[in-house]
């Protein structure tokens, strides 16, 4: 195991019917709230009502930010900032699924950043070195996606539609003070973006799992339950969606995977580094992304790191060894993983979310710029070079 330090304050109410305590709770840190959420509320507009109904009910003054696109855009991160600053908010609610949450933080930190906001990216766009935020307003989390976990980490993942680039903002300020975790407020989520949740999910942890240090296996073991959880859960959400259990055992499932449990001193996301481009410069939606991604990912790199896919293959996808050997092992399980995404009704190839062999360079082009180390390699173990990214992409691509 590596060295770490440890560290996450995030308090959190969890359970069905939760959400009705956002009064009591959001009077504990302020008395001027202004909830963050979507430019299109859709389905949830009658819950961002009654939030406002509990909040108003116990005498705080209430502003709405209604602006968050998905995979939000820095420039709608300033226009945020300066309307909590210039009607002196003292707490922000993100409200929704990920982008909404991460527009929040975002949102907080822009508050008090004296520089330009995208100084605050993990991205050297600008070849500047970055600088995280220090500060941020309090924050309360309400998701309604079980998917980023954002709601109990210190990450923010925002967009710069000019640049196009997508990358995050990773800082202590961002941790929230409160997370509401209500299983109830994902039930009339419609069935893709819960099989995409589901992938996201299960990236959070694969990618740490796969690409990430050897020995280290009570992660390990913790991974293997988080990624059990979903892929034993999702399909009974899906056949049933108005199951609160599967729904709560998603929620928390997808909270687990990224709160940092599962990987102090290991965060390897490779993955997810090449399938922000595909969101970036192509609008794919996040979840898709990963899972477009995930089982040629898998192909390309099993022989590197043959003991961890053997595991995977044994204690995730359940694999029966029976006399095969480890190589047959592994590619069942990888066969098995990608008929699950399947069955969910996810994309598993770049086809299917409109990629061409045309667009390859220009995704790599993106990881080079944004998440390449000094050493012209993509950060995981072992690292990966750009042309390791390529022939991956041709696998992403059947004929």
């Amino acid at each position: 195991m590596n060295n770490f330090d440890f560290y996450n304050p995030v308090r959190v109410h969890f359970g069905p019917g939760t959400v009705k305590d956002v009064g009591l709770l959001s009077k504990e840190i302020g008395t001027k709230v202004c909830i963050v959420s979507y430019r299109n509320l859709g389905f949830l507009e009658p819950l961002c009502a009654k939030v406002v109904q509990l909040l108003e009910a116990e005498g705080i003054k209430v502003y709405t930010f209604f602006e968050a696109e998905p995979n939000p855009d820095i420039t709608t991160i300033a226009r945020g900032a300066d309307f909590c600053r210039n009607n002196e908010v003292d707490l922000i609610i993100g409200l929704g699924g990920g982008s909404a949450m991460d527009a929040a933080k975002a949102v907080a930190a822009g508050v008090f950043y004296k520089a330009e906001l995208w100084n605050m990216v993990y991205s050297r766009q600008y070849g500047t070195e970055v600088v995280p935020p220090e500060d941020a307003l309090p924050m309360l989390m309400i998701p309604t996606l079980p998917a980023t976990g954002s709601e109990m980490n210190q990450c923010s993942v925002v967009s710069n539609r000019v640049l196009k680039e997508k990358s995050f903002i990773w800082a202590e300020c961002l941790y929230p003070h409160t997370a509401i975790i209500d299983p109830e407020l994902t039930v009339s989520l419609p069935a893709y973006q819960t099989a995409c949740a589901a992938a996201d999910s299960i990236s959070h942890v694969l990618e740490i799992y796969i690409n990430g240090e050897e020995d280290s296996p009570l992660q390990h073991s913790f991974q293997e339950g988080v990624m059990r959880t979903v892929i034993d859960y999702v399909p009974l959400a899906l056949n049933e969606p108005g199951n609160i259990d599967a729904r709560a055992n998603l929620q928390w499932a997808a909270t687990c995977a990224i709160n940092g449990w599962a990987s102090p001193g290991d965060a390897w996301t490779p993955i997810h580094q090449v399938a922000h481009n595909l969101t970036s410069l192509f609008g794919v939606a996040h979840g898709a992304s990963l899972s477009a991604l995930m089982p040629a990912w898998m192909k390309s790199f099993s022989s590197r790191r043959k003991n961890r896919y053997l595991q995977f293959a044994l204690n995730v996808m359940r694999v029966v060894p029976g006399g095969k050997s480890e190589d047959e092992i592994i590619a069942e399980g990888i066969t098995a993983f990608e008929g699950f995404l399947k069955a969910i009704g996810v994309p598993v190839t770049l086809n299917e979310v409109g990629v061409k062999d045309t667009d390859l360079d220009s995704i790599i082009d993106g990881v080079k710029k944004v998440s390449f180390g000094e050493g012209g390699m993509l950060s995981c173990i072992p690292p990966v070079s750009a042309e390791d990214i390529k022939k991956m992409l041709k696998t992403a691509q059947p004929a």
